[in-house]
Parts: C-alpha cells; sequence; structure tokens
C-alpha cells in the first residue's frame, strides 16, 4: 500500500494509527500474492468467504467508515424500503432487500469481471483516500452521532480516533480469516 502523506507531516498519534493501519492492510493483501482469479474466489470453508470478497469487503468498509468520518451519519445509509422492518430483515421474512444490503453481501463475493489486479487497486485508492482524510481532519476527537441501525447504540457516537481504531480492528481481524483461507487452499500463509 502506498501512503499519499508524507509521514513526518503528521502528529505522532496519526502516524501510529496510519502505520498500524498499513500493518493490518499488508498482512490482508500479502494472503493473496500468487494466486489466480480463480483461487481469489474460492470458497474453501462452508461459508461464503473467499480471499477476493473479503478484499472488497474490507475496502467498503473502510472507504464507508471515512465517508462517514468527512459527512456524518448521512455516508452509512441503511435506510429499509417502505413496510419492512429491521425485524422482517432478522427473520428472514422481508418481502423486499435493501440495495445496500446486496451491496455489502456482494462485497464478499467475486463477481464476473473482478480480478485480483482490480481489487488490489481499488484498495489502494481507498487506503490512499483514508489516509489524505485522517491528515486533513482538524480533530481526532471530533464526533458524529452513529446513523440508526440495530448494531449500533441507541444515540451513539463515534469519533475520528474511534473510527481508526474500528477499521484497523476489523482489518486485522479479516487479515487473520484471509490467512486461514490461504492455509486452507495451498498450504501457504501470508506470515
Amino acid at each position: 500500500m502506498t501512503t499519499a502523506t508524507s509521514p513526518s507531516a503528521l502528529d505522532a498519534e496519526r502516524r501510529e494509527l496510519l502505520a498500524a493501519l498499513a500493518s493490518a492492510r499488508s498482512a490482508l493483501t500479502t494472503t493473496v500474492r500468487g494466486l489466480s482469479d480463480e483461487q481469489l474466489g474460492e470458497r474453501p470453508t462452508v461459508s461464503a468467504l473467499c480471499l477476493g470478497g473479503l478484499i472488497k469487503h474490507v475496502a467498503s468498509m473502510e472507504e464507508g467508515w471515512m465517508r462517514f468520518v468527512v459527512e456524518g451519519p448521512s455516508a452509512m445509509n441503511h435506510d429499509l424500503p417502505d413496510g419492512v422492518t429491521w425485524a422482517d430483515l432478522a427473520a428472514g421474512t422481508a418481502r423486499e432487500i435493501p440495495q445496500w444490503m446486496i451491496d455489502h453481501q456482494n462485497d464478499f463475493r467475486m463477481l464476473p469481471g473482478d480480478t485480483p489486479a482490480a481489487i488490489l487497486a481499488r484498495y489502494e485508492a481507498v487506503a490512499a483516500r483514508s489516509e489524505e482524510i485522517v491528515a486533513a481532519v482538524a480533530d481526532l476527537s471530533a464526533t458524529h452521532p452513529l446513523p440508526e441501525a440495530p448494531w449500533h447504540e441507541p444515540g451513539g457516537t463515534r469519533s475520528v480516533r474511534a473510527v481508526l481504531m474500528h477499521v484497523i480492528a476489523e482489518t486485522a481481524q479479516h487479515a487473520g480469516h484471509a490467512d486461514i483461507l490461504r492455509e486452507t487452499l495451498d498450504g501457504q500463509t501470508s506470515t
């Protein structure tokens, strides 16, 4: 991954947070080195997880949280179709699935036309944009209210710092998933 902002231009906390995120990103992307398009889409476990899908998901998750940093809760649209409730979605009885949920599910899959080069290039672009945002934000303690969704506490807020910590944790978690998937595919690991 490339660095968009000179590390020396950042304060120590931003440098450390961005370095931790870069390390987690590297652990994730290293797992796909040398794999074919087909291997990137293989699902070696009973779940739908594949290596290409994990990278797509992490890129989308990071991009979404960075939009939240800039725009606030309106950046995370979790609107439901008319007449559909969260309970309907949870029960699997919703008459219509919202597009954002379909997009989220597709982030975990290799779709026709997805290639390792394109997935990694998108992730690099997301990483560069994230670093620009972190460098430009005035205060890491600045907060936005979280959008209404069953997975957020009602009335909750999240600071820029907390967003970065969340993105680092989720990226690292998925790097671990990716390492297991890679080892299952061909016995190789990223470490």
